[in-house]
C-alpha cells in the first residue's frame, strides 16, 4: 500500500493529515527546485497557513534536472509525510500543499501555464547557489541559463502580460547573500538579452524580497524510510524528515496577495540583512568548517564532528570569536544566544546529518560563508584562524578527491594535487573561471588564506 488520498484513512491515529479540503485549492505557487528542503520549509509554513483556513496556495513544484521528485509524489497526488525528529521525540505528519509535480524539461509549456494563470501570484526558488548560473563577471551566464528557470519564467511573464495579469512575487530561498536583490538583476539580465521590452514592465509590475531560510534537513537515509514505513503501515516515495526548529525572515515587499504565514512563525520584516548574515556566517560557515574538518578526521555526520572536542572548539571560535563581531545584530537579535542555539542543534543525532551533504559544492559556497567574514577581520587587522583551518580542510579535501561534488570538482582536483592552496587562490581569483564572480573582491585574502597551508 502507498501513501495517496485514497489510503489515508488507514494511517496510524498519531500521524497527523491534512484538514482542508485538497480539490478544493486553486494553486497559487510555483516553485523551481522541489527537493527535501522546501518540502520541510516552504510547502510545511504554507500547508500550516492552508490548514488555518488560507484558501488556493497550492504548490506546482517544479524540477530542473531530475524526473525524481516527479516520480515520487506524482503517483502520491503530491502528498508526502514530514517528520520532525528532536533527540528521542518524533511527530509525523502528512503534507498536503504540494498539488502537482512538472518536470520542465520535458514539460516546460506547463510550468508557463501555470506561471501564467491568473491563480499563480509568487514563483519562489530553492535551486542552490549553482542554480543562478553567474557568470565569471558577476552577471548571468546567459548559456547555462538556458537550463535553468529564466526562460519559464520570463515565458510565463510575457504570457501574464499579453493576458493583462500583474506581475508575480519572485521569491529566492537560497543562501545567497542579498539573494532578492541577486535575483531580480540576474533576471533583469535575461530579459533585456531576451526580452528587452519586458525590462520595464518586470521592474513596475514585479517584486523579489530578500529571504533568509533556516532548517537543517538530512538526506534520507534508507534505514529511515524503512522504519517510517513500518509505522505507517504504507510506502511514501517522497518521505522527508528533518529538525524540529525552523526559521524563515522574508523582506515585506510583494507584488501581490500572499499566504498568512506570518501567522506560523514566519518573520516579515523590512531589513532582512542582520538574520541572513548571521545565517551565513555563522550557521553555514560553521556547517563548512565542521564537514571539510570532519571528513578529515573520519566522521560522516554533523553530530559525530560536534563530539569531536578539537572540531566543537573550532566551531565555536569561526561562530563567536569570528563570524559574530562582524554581524550587524538587528534590535533583538542575541548572536551569542544563537550560537550556542546551533552548538546544540548540531550536535542532536537524531538528525544524522551527513557531512559530504553539507561538503557539496564548496566553491559556490566559501565565499559567502567564510570569505565574507575573513574580509572584515583582515581589514581590522583581526585573526581567522578557525577559517583559515577550514580553508585549509577544504583544500585538502579537494585534493583527496574521493567525495568531491562540486560543479569544478574534477579542475579543483588536479589543482589542489599539483598547487596546493596556492593553485586554488589563484584559480578562483583568477579570469575565465566560473568561481571569479563568486570570488571576486578576496584577492587581498589571499596572503591570509594561503597561510592556512600550514598544519593544525
Amino acid at each position: 500500500m502507498r501513501l495517496g488520498p485514497d489510503t489515508l484513512a488507514h494511517l496510524p491515529a498519531d500521524v497527523g493529515t491534512c484538514p482542508y479540503d485538497r480539490d478544493a485549492q486553486k494553486i497559487g505557487i510555483v516553485h523551481f527546485g522541489i527537493g527535501a528542503f522546501h518540502r520541510a520549509h516552504q510547502a510545511w509554513y504554507t500547508d500550516c497557513a492552508m490548514a488555518a483556513g488560507d484558501r488556493d496556495w497550492g504548490i506546482c513544484g517544479v524540477s530542473l534536472r531530475s524526473p525524481d521528485v516527479a516520480r515520487q509524489l506524482n503517483p502520491q497526488d503530491g502528498l508526502y509525510t514530514l517528520t520532525e525528529r528532536q533527540g528521542e521525540a518524533t511527530l509525523t505528519r502528512v503534507i498536503g500543499a504540494v498539488r502537482e509535480v512538472l518536470y520542465a524539461p520535458d514539460q516546460a509549456g506547463a510550468v508557463v501555464t501555470r506561471l501564467a494563470d491568473p491563480t499563480c501570484h509568487i514563483a519562489s526558488f530553492t535551486v542552490s547557489e549553482k542554480g543562478y548560473t553567474r557568470s565569471p563577471d558577476g552577471g548571468l551566464d546567459l548559456i547555462a541559463g538556458r537550463s535553468s528557470f529564466y526562460p519559464l519564467v520570463a515565458q510565463g511573464l510575457a504570457e501574464r502580460r499579453a493576458r493583462g495579469l500583474g506581475g508575480l512575487t519572485l521569491l529566492p530561498c537560497d543562501n545567497l547573500a542579498e539573494n532578492g536583490k541577486v535575483l531580480a538583476r540576474l533576471m533583469e539580465q535575461w530579459l533585456a538579452a531576451d526580452m528587452p521590452d519586458m525590462v520595464e514592465w518586470f521592474r513596475r509590475e514585479c517584486r523579489v524580497p530578500s529571504t533568509m531560510v533556516d532548517r537543517i534537513v538530512p538526506r534520507t537515509a534508507p534505514q529511515a524510510l524503512t522504519a517510517l514505513e513500518r509505522h505507517l503501515g504504507m510506502r511514501d516515495a517522497g518521505a522527508v524528515f528533518t529538525e524540529g526548529f525552523s526559521q524563515w525572515v522574508i523582506e515585506d515587499d510583494f507584488a501581490g496577495p500572499r499566504p498568512q504565514w506570518e501567522r506560523h512563525g514566519v518573520q516579515l520584516v523590512n531589513d532582512v540583512a542582520p538574520f541572513e548574515t548571521a545565517k551565513l556566517r555563522m550557521l553555514n560557515g560553521a556547517h563548512s568548517l565542521l564537514a571539510y574538518c570532519g571528513l578529515e578526521a573520519g566522521h560522516t555526520y554533523v553530530h559525530q564532528a560536534v563530539a569531536d572536542p578539537r572540531l566543537a572548539a573550532l566551531a565555536e571560535r569561526l561562530m563567536r570569536d569570528e563570524a559574530l563581531p562582524t554581524i550587524p545584530a538587528a534590535p533583538g537579535q542575541d548572536l551569542a544566544a544563537y550560537a550556542g542555539q546551533l552548538m546544540q542543534r548540531f550536535g542532536d543525532p537524531a538528525l544524522m546529518h551527513r557531512l559530504d551533504q553539507i561538503a557539496m559544492d564548496g566553491s559556490q559556497k566559501i565565499p559567502q560563508r567564510w570569505l565574507d567574514t575573513a574580509a572584515v577581520l583582515t581589514r581590522r587587522s583581526l585573526p581567522c584562524d578557525a577559517i583559515a583551518a577550514g580553508f585549509a580542510a577544504w583544500v585538502r579535501h579537494l585534493a583527496d578527491g574521493r567525495c568531491v561534488d562540486d560543479p569544478h570538482g574534477e579542475e579543483l582536483h588536479a589543482i589542489a594535487i599539483t598547487g596546493g592552496a596556492r593553485g586554488i587562490v589563484d584559480r578562483c581569483l583568477g579570469a575565465g573561471t566560473g568561481m571569479t564572480a563568486l570570488w571576486s573582491g578576496y584577492q587581498h585574502l589571499a596572503q591570509t588564506l594561503l597561510s592556512a597551508e600550514r598544519e593544525d
